[in-house]
């Protein structure tokens, strides 16, 4: 995939298949797009191209910026759109100035005079530009003026659920990442540095990899114990992971570490402070609790262990 950071600097392609968006998740409903995108291009020949924005327009703009969260960062967002057999994506800088534009003028100025797309395809709620003037009808009234076929992709939904990127941001905030999944069409996960704790892990008997995230808006998913896999380089583990305060340890040490991301990898004895891995989720399993004692907390890893083996 050819990666442009600026819509100035990409060149023409035949039979442009473009679509425009954020694409928080690369969820399903987000893949069906890339594949019909891919469907049309096969048919005609064509390339498809994918125009994204950095960074998200509600950091830009302030909008609902409460506890702002997201799904997947920049880079895991590419990986996916790549992984989604997209020949072009094109990074438009979002700034305030170019909020401003309105969506007919982004499209003749900008989609039109440096894409020249012959297909553009959106999502079934699909609004840009300005205030979100952007709507279909207005699309394929452009289309029509500037020789270019607006096609729509209708709802996706999964158990009478609709896909959305806000639906699955829900989901993660209560823990089901079994459902989350499951809109996703991938597993959730959460990308980090190795950094050292405190080794109250690994005198329990299970050794913890502490995890520190770089973007302030990764969304992390409820407080709770996780089936996990753990992938360091090429290498995929099975594990188990915590998200929470570590409320036994802190009664017992009397220390106030704030909110954490550990994993214990299973079958797995070597030094990987520094390295970067990815824990991919697969199921919730308990609560964070506080227990009387070390040993007690010991005693259930145990069995958290037995049950995530059964989950994997």
């Amino acid at each position: 995939m050819k990666i442009y950071n600026c819509i100035k600097d990409f060149k023409p392609v035949v039979n442009a298949i473009v679509t425009i968006g954020t694409f928080d998740g690369v969820h399903l409903g987000h893949q069906a797009v890339f594949k019909q995108m891919r469907d049309e291009a096969e048919k005609i020949g064509g390339e498809t191209v994918v125009i994204t924005f950095y960074p998200h327009p509600r950091i830009v703009l302030g909008v609902d910026n409460t506890d702002l969260k997201f799904i997947k960062t920049e880079k895991k967002k590419i990986q996916h759109i790549e992984k989604a057999g997209i020949d072009n994506l094109i990074i438009i800088e979002f700034t305030e100035d170019f909020a401003a534009t309105s969506s007919e003028d982004f499209i003749k100025d900008l989609i039109v005079d440096y894409i020249k797309p012959k297909v553009l395809i959106i999502g079934y709620d699909h609004q840009f530009g300005s205030n979100r003037e952007g709507s279909f009808e207005l699309l394929n009234n452009l289309g029509n003026n500037l020789g270019f076929e607006v096609k729509k992709v209708d709802e996706q939904n999964v158990e009478d659920i609709t896909i959305s990127s806000t639906q699955i941001r829900n989901l993660l905030n209560q823990g089901d990442i079994k459902s989350a999944n499951r809109l996703l069409g991938h597993e959730y996960s959460i990308t980090g540095i190795v950094v050292k704790g405190q080794s109250i892990g690994h005198n329990l008997g299970f050794p913890t990899a502490n995890i520190e995230i770089a973007d302030e808006y990764k969304l992390i998913a409820a407080i709770g114990v996780y089936a996990c896999r753990v992938h360091i380089g090429q290498t995929i583990y099975k594990g188990m992971s915590n998200i929470g305060y570590r409320p036994t340890i802190d009664k017992i040490d009397n220390s106030d570490p704030g909110i954490t991301i550990e994993v214990n990898i299973f079958d797995f004895n070597e030094s990987i402070y520094g390295k970067e891995i990815t824990i991919s989720f697969v199921d919730w399993m308990r609560n964070e609790h506080k227990f009387e004692s070390k040993e007690a907390l010991s005693k259930q890893l145990a069995k958290d262990k037995i049950h995530a083996l059964e989950i994997l």
